[in-house]
């Protein structure tokens, strides 16, 4: 019989790739806390209706991406396709729209049927951040800088450039809108057969089109800059400054677009050159009409997400395997007391493993092997008289310790 494999587009994360993940996480979670930012938790699987409201019916990952499944019950659930629409689901379930503004840090997999490439899976792991209830420009430019000052603390932001646009108020959009279908109705012909049918059902979504020939079309496609009102400039002005104050450098980019309607004004990517085609690492933008779709007040929110894989993949270094120390004991008439000292180190703080096999020569390059720091010797003589023999496994110094000194002094010597 043969071994069961890991489900195509999915990985294990174990050793340095489970490091590198829990280092991200770890890093987003302490800058979102200075920034006054609460860590949710949503459930993996949601109503099919919380996407497919929210993403549109047309979209690719409605249409094409989404595992969609119907339970014993006959409710059709969808494993989470993204973050931002759970949470502002979860703003209104827990009536929390009268609490604003909400302030949102979350981690997790997320789930699309993709075809698997480097730095995409179909379980992915993203970090995400939503500003809830905020509609000044400068609540824009500080969930940006959040996003910045993470990628700064992972070392990373020297490879990474911030790509900036404006998709205007809704008058700015329902203009533009009127042009790009005036452009799109005189090359129909030259279209993909999914954009034909988004020209009727939703043109916007033309603009997220991965298809060649649809691509090729945008060039000459008008730009949202013609058509903004004077309050969605005054906004633009506006975050442009707040990021300037916040010294987040920036580069504008006309061509970032979000297709579907309730996006609005910023739209930001932080992009590198890292890692090929899939050169975005972390992505967002204002948006206003979700927590209306999920049964909740209009409400003003803007927010970002950034893929894990892809973040790990661009850390210079993987963290260092944590270290313990080794307890070794002699035989088993020492058992007893080796137990306690193990007890007692963990209770100190001090990551502590036993190893009650084989010789003590063996012992000790299997304690070696683990990453083992320091060796704690316990022989029928020294426990006699209530002492252990410390060897520290870096420089082969040895000494004997009190067995009631050593918890303080291993921790004191471990930094903890």
């Amino acid at each position: 019989m043969s071994a069961l494999q890991a489900v195509r587009g999915t990985h294990d994360l174990i050793g340095e790739d489970q490091r590198r993940h829990a280092h991200v996480v770890a890093t987003a979670r302490r800058i979102s806390e200075l920034y006054g930012f609460a860590e949710w938790s949503t459930p993996i699987f949601e109503d099919t209706r919380v996407f497919s409201r929210t993403l549109g019916e047309t979209s690719d990952v409605v249409s094409k991406e989404m595992y969609s499944f119907t339970d014993r019950g006959g409710d059709s659930l969808t494993l989470r396709p993204e973050g931002t629409a759970s949470v502002c689901r979860a703003l209104v379930t827990n009536g929390l729209t009268q609490s604003l503004p909400q302030k949102v840090f979350y981690n997790g997999p997320m789930f699309r049927y993709e075809r698997p490439q480097k730095g995409r899976y179909r379980q992915f792991h993203q970090i995400g951040a939503e500003l809830i209830g905020a509609s000044e420009p400068v609540a824009d430019a500080e969930v940006i800088a959040m996003g910045r000052d993470i990628l700064e603390a992972l070392g990373i932001a020297k490879d990474t450039v911030l790509e900036l646009n404006t998709l205007g108020d809704p008058q700015s959009r329902a203009a533009w809108r009127d042009g790009l279908v005036a452009y799109f109705q005189g090359v129909k012909g030259q279209l993909s057969e999914d954009s034909l049918t988004r020209l009727e059902r939703n043109p916007m979504r033309i603009l997220d089109s991965k298809a060649p020939q649809d691509r090729a079309l945008l060039d000459d496609a008008p730009m949202l800059d013609a058509f903004l009102t004077p309050e969605a400039r005054t906004f633009w002005d506006g975050l442009r400054r707040a990021l300037d104050l916040f010294k987040v450098p920036f580069r504008e980019n006309p061509r970032i677009v979000r297709g579907l309607d309730y996006y609005s004004h910023t739209a930001f990517e932080f992009v590198t050159e890292r890692l090929g085609s899939q050169g975005t690492v972390l992505a967002g933008g204002r948006y206003e009409g979700l927590v209306a779709e999920m049964g909740g007040p209009p409400t003003p929110a803007i927010g970002w997400a950034g893929g894990i894989e892809r973040l790990s993949m661009l850390l210079e270094q993987a963290p260092a395997a944590p270290r313990s120390v080794a307890i070794v004991p002699t035989g088993d008439d020492v058992a007893p007391v080796a137990l306690s000292v193990l007890q007692a180190l963990r209770q100190a703080g001090v990551r502590a493993e036993a190893d009650y096999r084989g010789s003590l020569k063996k012992r000790m390059e299997r304690a070696g092997k683990t990453n083992a720091c320091f060796a704690v010797v316990l022989g029928g003589e020294e426990v006699a008289r209530g002492v252990v023999q410390l060897r520290d496994l870096d420089n082969r110094a040895q000494e004997e310790v009190a067995i009631d000194a050593l918890p303080a002094l291993l921790a004191a010597r471990l930094g903890l």
